[in-house]
């Protein structure tokens, strides 16, 4: 099968170029940024090579190593931000320290209609995420794209379209066609052949799983939501009765979730138990305050009790439903950095006293959504909306308690029910209150109140690496606004949350 390969600089989206040309059948693996010349040669199926972007300088001594032969391969190359940069210093260009970065979405303006630009617009809408910029292109090569902003080598290439770089993203939705670009280098210059598709994935995850744990018994933990539900139907299938699905219900779930577990999963031939640990996640959360100690004392709490349901059932696995997302924002992968541990990846503890294994580690949500769908999963599990692993306690600042869990669950409930019913429902990612620890006075009933704010937070996104937050119509958040008010007696005042990621997160913790 033609493949591209990826080398990954430790650029937060880097999975997600793959993920874009698997979209369109082309086959895409991702590799170490040092994986070598000799063992690309060595795969007579690589057509191409995409460089990554990386939150490194190319100056930086700890940068991430690299094989220069892989400049001298016959084959294109495809540089990313970083991978931009790099391919340009090591051909004799110049990149530039820069002092204020270039973050978000800017103009690109095309010079050359041609190569990954091919059949594009002259005006192009990108997505910009660096510092250091490519001042001066290698000898024979040629500045196709600028912007208005500050970067006049925005996008270059050789003449034969053999080497090319952009120090944009045009991997995320942000950039306007950023698909086509990515098109033009693995389909055109590339030549490679669209073979790959959702199928392969399915039939290669089952195949794996069986070959990994092979007769042993595993348990999964199922949340109800896509990515456990998925994780769950391809084990199952791989190992069979061999499974057990643990739910546990922390008290900060959403409202309703486990009789909608319970439903949705009660019939369905999987052996199911549910398990009430209240009180556990109450107590273990007691004063405490700081986001990243919140989620490592979930994640561990939440392993704690899938060992002693695993000993019950003579397990010797777990099963999680973690995605590649949640793996890059823990800094989990070589090269990223952290930006908060999932309480799935970087909340586990170190004496975990079960083999992990996590089927979902390589795919973004989109594709497993499309994966729920081969797998014909329910509609009602397909198209939930996302719901972080450690529940309401993120959506809480500061303390976690069952008043202000009580306080979020209602408010999600409210939100969720008023936009359902309008036609941006379908492109809403995320839909939810916030509750902040401070107080502000308002008026009830005539009279002074002092009571919380609550952030409302609405987001569209397609991969959860990037996010927009929703441009709804005055007339729906005001409606959200006043049941919110209304219906949640703490509450006196609705603030809505404009930020994209980045630089914001999803969540607030």
């Amino acid at each position: 099968m033609d493949t591209i390969l990826i080398l990954d600089f430790g650029g937060q989206s880097c999975h997600l170029i793959s993920r874009r040309l698997r979209d369109f059948g082309v086959y895409a693996e991702v590799l170490p940024s040092d994986y070598s010349a000799a063992q690309v040669m060595a795969r007579p199926e690589v057509k191409g090579i995409i460089l990554s972007g990386g939150a490194r300088s190319v100056y930086e001594k700890n940068a991430p190593e690299f094989d220069p032969a892989i400049f001298a391969l016959k084959m294109p190359i495809f540089g990313i931000c970083y991978g931009h940069q790099l391919l340009a210093k090591e051909l004799g260009g110049t990149v530039t320290p820069g002092e204020v970065g270039e973050y978000g979405p800017q103009v690109l303006t095309v010079l050359k209609k041609s190569g990954i630009f091919s059949k594009l617009g002259v005006k192009q809408k990108i997505w910009m995420n660096h510092k250091d910029i490519v001042t001066k292109v290698p000898k024979g090569f040629t500045v196709i794209g600028k912007t208005s902003h500050k970067t006049q080598v925005a996008a270059y290439s050789s003449k034969d379209n053999m080497r090319s770089g952009v120090q944009f993203h045009p991997e995320v939705s942000h950039t306007e066609h950023g698909d086509d670009m990515l098109k033009n280098f693995a389909l055109t210059i590339c030549k490679a052949k669209p073979t790959y598709s959702s199928a392969n994935l399915l039939k290669d995850t089952i195949k794996e799983a069986r070959d990994t744990m092979g007769a042993e018994r595993a348990v999964i933990g199922l949340s109800g939501g896509v990515d456990s539900s998925v994780a769950a139907a391809l084990v199952a299938r791989a190992i069979g009765e061999q499974l057990t699905a643990v739910y546990v219900d922390t008290g900060l779930m959403r409202e309703g979730e486990t009789t909608y577990l319970r439903k949705a999963f009660g019939d369905k031939g999987l052996k199911l138990i549910i398990v009430d640990a209240a009180e556990e996640f109450f107590g273990a959360l007691k004063g405490v305050t700081d986001p990243e100690e919140k989620r490592k004392i979930i994640g561990t709490l939440f392993v704690r009790i899938f060992e002693r349901e695993a000993k019950k059932a003579d397990a010797q696995w777990l099963i999680q439903g973690t995605i590649y997302s949640d793996r890059i924002e823990s800094g989990l992968t070589k090269h990223s950095s952290n930006i908060k541990s999932h309480h799935n990846v970087g909340g586990l503890p170190k004496d975990l006293g079960l083999k992990l294994y996590e089927p979902l580690r390589d795919l973004y949500k989109d594709e497993v959504r499309t994966l729920a769908k081969t797998l014909k999963l329910p509609k009602e599990i397909t198209d939930r909306q996302v719901f972080p692993g450690p529940g309401l306690a993120i959506r809480i600042i500061g303390e976690v308690t069952r008043e202000r869990a009580e306080i979020v669950r209602k408010a999600g409930h409210i939100i969720e029910s008023e936009l359902m019913g309008t036609k941006h429902w379908k492109d809403i990612w995320m839909s939810f209150g916030v509750f902040l620890p401070v107080q502000s006075v308002g008026i009830s009933g005539d009279e002074r109140s002092y009571k919380h704010p609550l952030v409302l937070r609405i987001v569209e996104s397609r991969d959860a690496m990037s996010a927009n937050f929703a441009k709804l119509p005055y007339e729906i958040l005001e409606n959200i606004s006043t049941r919110l008010t209304n219906e949640i007696k703490e509450i006196n005042r609705v603030v809505y949350d404009i930020t994209n990621k980045p630089p914001a997160t999803m969540e607030w913790e």
